[in-house]
Parts: structure tokens; C-alpha cells; sequence
């Protein structure tokens, strides 16, 4: 990430003294921040929305991007003629960006790993892409996700290498497996998350279905 331009973004969004200024600075930074990512070959917004597609029809009710950060995944499933779709992201700052995208109907500020705010069985299917990495959402946040989307939904999302084990990932998958809460359906190779920078940063999508 280009520090300069972060900073300089940054400066814009702490002097900017009118709406449409702090409007202007954000959409700025939004512009640099994803130009940063895709000269990384950040591939996980866009390509998981290849599997919401295989398992998930259009039109069957909401899905929601947890931790959808600026929003890169709406455009891509609307495209795909997902209409409903729903965001949760830890920073505000990040769902001011996703909410100017104009693919979003409900922008939620909410951690992964408490309490969130919709009911049970409310979402067709979840998505989440770069959220289950280093110092990020714990495992644990699964049980949450589960428990707000619908019987025969699904639940899709990417996993990084170095937390799976660490992370204790399998256990949750095991221990919500046993408890007749989900069942897996997919999970792809341990496959690069970036196409052109960091070879070594591997990360593996899995898909369940709700039960």
C-alpha cells in the first residue's frame, strides 16, 4: 500500500469540513484503495461470487457479505442479478465506501465474533472473503452466521492458510457439523489470493450447506 497516498487520503478525510467534502474524500480514498488492491491482484471479492453462483439461485431471498469492507463483491453479484444483499464491516469508514456503490440495500457496523444484529434464519446465504485471516474474525464467528441464515441456505467463505490451524477452524466446523447445524458441501484447493504480489498467501473457500 502506497503510504503517501493513505496518509494524504487520510489528511482529506480529517479536514474535510462540509458533507460533500467528507463525501469527495472518502470516494478519493475508496478510489486508491481498491486501485491499490487490484495492482496486488486481489482476486477474493470478485471470485467468490463464482461460487455464490453455483449454489446459490437468484431471487431465493437475502445474502449478506460479512465483512464486505468497501464493497467490491456487490457490483459483481448485482451484475449477476442478486438485488438483495446485505454488508457488515467492523469500520464505518469502509461501509460509507460499499454504501456509494449502489449494491447494497442494509449496511450494518458489526464484529464478527459477537452478537449480530438480525434474527435467526433471516439470510438465504452468507459470503465472506479475507475476513477468517491474521488478526482478523475468529472462528468462533461462524456460530453467529449459522444461526442467521435460513435451513437449506448456505454458508460460503474463504479461510488464510496460517490462521486454519491456529485458528482452530476445523474444530468449529466439526463441533457445527456434530451438532446437525451444517453439512459440507465444497471446498476448493489452497489457491493464491493474490494473482501478482505475495505467492505464499494461500487461502481455501469452503462451502456448507445450513441444516
Amino acid at each position: 500500500m502506497n503510504v503517501d497516498k493513505a496518509n494524504a487520503a487520510l489528511e482529506s478525510v480529517y479536514t474535510a469540513d462540509t458533507p460533500e467534502g467528507l463525501a469527495k474524500a472518502y470516494a478519493d480514498w475508496a478510489a486508491t484503495y481498491d486501485s491499490e488492491t487490484a495492482s496486488l491482484g486481489y482476486l477474493l471479492p470478485f471470485l467468490i461470487t463464482a461460487w455464490v453462483a453455483r449454489h446459490v439461485p437468484a431471487g431465493e431471498g437475502p445474502l449478506l457479505d460479512a465483512g464486505c469492507g468497501t464493497g467490491l463483491s456487490g457490483p459483481s453479484l448485482k451484475a449477476l442479478g442478486y438485488t438483495d444483499i446485505a454488508g457488515l464491516d467492523l469500520s464505518g469508514d469502509m461501509l460509507k465506501i460499499a454504501g456509494s456503490r449502489n449494491a447494497y440495500g442494509d449496511l450494518k457496523q458489526a464484529m464478527l465474533g459477537g452478537p449480530l444484529p438480525w434474527p435467526d434464519g433471516h439470510f438465504r446465504a452468507f459470503f465472506s472473503t479475507g475476513v477468517f485471516t491474521i488478526s482478523h474474525a475468529p472462528a468462533s464467528g461462524l456460530h453467529e452466521l449459522v444461526r442467521i441464515t435460513r435451513k437449506r441456505g448456505h454458508a460460503i467463505f474463504t479461510v488464510r492458510d496460517q490462521v486454519f490451524e491456529s485458528g482452530g477452524f476445523q474444530a468449529v466446523f466439526d463441533e457445527l457439523e456434530q451438532a446437525k447445524k451444517w453439512r459440507p458441501v465444497e471446498q476448493s484447493p489452497w489457491f493464491r489470493c493474490y494473482a501478482i504480489a505475495e505467492p505464499d498467501a494461500l487461502v481455501k473457500t469452503f462451502v456448507f450447506e445450513i441444516l
